[in-house]
């Protein structure tokens, strides 16, 4: 397994400024290219992440605002499959952010999926280098349903040789990041127990998963202090406002032109969507 904090720096900041305007092009063009451990095999996951950070400078440099974050990877499996032990993390700017029961072009997105997930909305910046589960619910103004809707900008499987994208590929990909859909009913972070939040994803009418939120590192909140706990190590924090995407408690749901799906919570209500 690898430590995302202790890996060390091989590319050059030229190589990671071009690999960052590359993956900017691909998600402005909805076009996949080749990954990048296939020309940078050294690259560590260390990288991936200034890679990760030069993208988000390049679309901060176009307008956009930085309003969240995003934390994947949270359960056993998913670390098993990508040779990893902890989660990983991606940003949220507010061209990310769409709106529940909306239509959306599939072909703007590159092999997109959805998942389902809580979204927590901070009322108090997350400091400090040992916040607790109580720390996270204490900043949390509400706890809110949501779907991320994630991409690949490199390909998962290159279609000339097969390769598989590594982990190092999706952290530098913004964690296969591309988009946030929050609907239904918010809730006060301890109205409810947020373990056991479930939720049951629809597509064109037939169920295609379920689960329930201690699916994430047994309470959603861990993925919360995970990313405030990181962040302290680079002398960062969570700020008050921003949204926090909590990580998936189902599988990846594919998306195809022409698809309605609805994201039904239960007591917190349902919202739609569909793609062009």
């Amino acid at each position: 397994m690898t430590d995302t904090a202790n890996t060390p720096l091989t590319l050059s900041d030229d190589e990671v400024r071009a690999e960052a305007h590359m993956l900017d092009e691909a998600e402005r063009t909805a076009t996949q290219i080749r990954q990048t451990t296939a020309v940078h095999p050294g690259a560590t996951i260390a990288d991936a992440y200034r890679i990760q950070a030069a993208w988000l400078e390049v679309r901060l440099a176009r307008g956009e605002q930085l309003v969240g974050h995003k934390i994947g990877l949270t359960s056993r499996a998913m670390q098993a499959a990508m040779n990893i032990d902890t989660p990983d993390s991606g940003f949220l700017t507010d061209a990310m952010v769409f709106e529940p029961d909306s239509r959306l072009p599939a072909g703007r997105f590159c092999d997109p999926k959805l998942e389902i997930e809580l979204a927590f909305r901070l009322a108090a910046d997350l400091t400090g280098p040992n916040p607790t589960v109580d720390d996270v619910l204490d900043a949390t103004v509400e706890v809110t349903p949501a779907v991320e809707l994630i991409a690949a900008r490199s390909f998962r499987r290159d279609p000339a040789t097969g390769r598989t994208r590594t982990v190092v590929d999706t952290i530098a990909d913004n964690a296969a990041d591309a988009g946030i859909v929050c609907g239904g009913d918010p809730v006060g972070p301890r109205d409810v127990d947020l373990r056991w939040i479930a939720a049951v994803g629809y597509r064109n009418g037939t169920v295609e998963e379920t689960g329930v939120a201690a699916g994430v590192l047994d309470h959603p909140a861990n993925g919360v202090v995970w990313l405030a706990r990181r962040y302290a190590e680079q002398g960062l924090s969570l700020r008050a406002g921003q949204i926090v995407l909590a990580g998936s408690f189902t599988r990846p749901i594919d998306v195809r032109p022409g698809d309605h799906f609805r994201f039904d919570y239960g007591p917190l209500g349902s919202f739609e969507l569909e793609f062009d």
